[in-house]
């Protein structure tokens, strides 16, 4: 059986991995901070991991007005009261094969945190090997934290997106097949993130971002699995961009991850405006 350490070292940047018994090991380290993150933002306060703090994608990490992330000047204010500075090792996880884990990645890296990492299975495998829960909300040493402004490379807007279909280069539509063919105008649970429209953005290939995990834990899949899946069916290569969307670029920050960071594409971003912005737009090509 392949051990944790054998399995990361096929990807291309194996250091922003790490496994439930070193999160075990570093639950009282003063230099980690572990964060949970969930789609279910009511899960922490049913138990997480002992010491861990919570970020709530929808009101810790969205702006309360504009359609878009808290501001510099407020993701440095959010680090300073989670207890978190510049050199704070932060590992992130969470429910649903670590969806908002690997978002609330993406907004740290776009914010130029230097030490991210993420816990491989999330809740889940926690859960599985039967780790401690615990409901105490712990209270850290306000921490000094000075942000550069956002690194947008690794973020792709509507008209990057357009030129992206129209240059006939790579675009993931990472939702579930039914989404893809307009079949599914919106999940039932999220009325809020439909749009007037269903089907995808003409060219993009269907890749559900759940390929990418194990079924039985939510860990991330082989590189060569990973691999398999990105390149050898479905023509997505690292010597061109690639863009991934979703509805609001939960999901497809979890492909953006695995292709960036897992694979080692060169350039690779995240469309969160996705399809809730795409498919309410006048006059944006729709194919179904």
């Amino acid at each position: 059986m392949t051990t944790f350490e054998e399995r990361v070292q096929g990807y291309a940047h194996p250091e922003v991995l790490v496994d439930t018994q070193w999160v075990a090991d570093h639950l009282n380290d003063p230099n980690v901070r572990i964060v949970e993150a969930d789609e279910d933002v009511l899960l922490y306060e049913i138990g997480h991991i002992p010491g861990a703090v919570k970020l709530d994608w929808h009101t810790d990490l969205q702006d309360p007005i504009e359609r878009d992330f808290v501001s510099r000047e407020g993701f440095e204010r959010l680090m300073s009261e989670k207890g978190i500075g510049n050199d704070t090792t932060v590992v992130l996880y969470g429910d649903r094969n670590n969806w908002y884990a690997t978002y609330t990645f993406w907004l740290f890296k776009m914010y130029g945190h230097r030490d991210v990492r993420v816990m491989d299975g999330g809740r889940v495998k926690w859960e599985q090997e039967q780790r401690p829960w615990s409901r105490d909300v712990p209270s850290y040493p306000r921490a000094e934290y000075h942000a550069p402004e956002r690194d947008e490379s690794i973020r792709a807007f509507r008209d990057q997106v357009r030129q992206q279909m129209e240059a006939r280069k790579p675009l993931i539509d990472v939702r579930s097949p039914a989404e893809y063919k307009g079949e599914l105008l919106h999940m039932v649970d999220y009325p809020q993130e439909g749009a007037q429209r269903g089907g995808h953005i003409p060219g993009a290939k269907n890749i559900p971002w759940a390929t990418a995990a194990n079924p039985d834990n939510g860990t991330f899949r082989s590189a060569d699995e990973l691999k398999q899946i990105y390149e050898a069916q479905n023509q997505i290569s690292p010597q061109e961009e690639v863009i991934s969307y979703c509805r609001i670029g939960e999901r497809s920050s979890h492909t953006w991850f695995v292709l960036k960071y897992l694979l080692g594409y060169p350039e690779v971003k995240n469309y969160d405006g996705s399809w809730t912005e795409w498919g309410n737009l006048v006059e944006a090509p729709i194919e179904r």
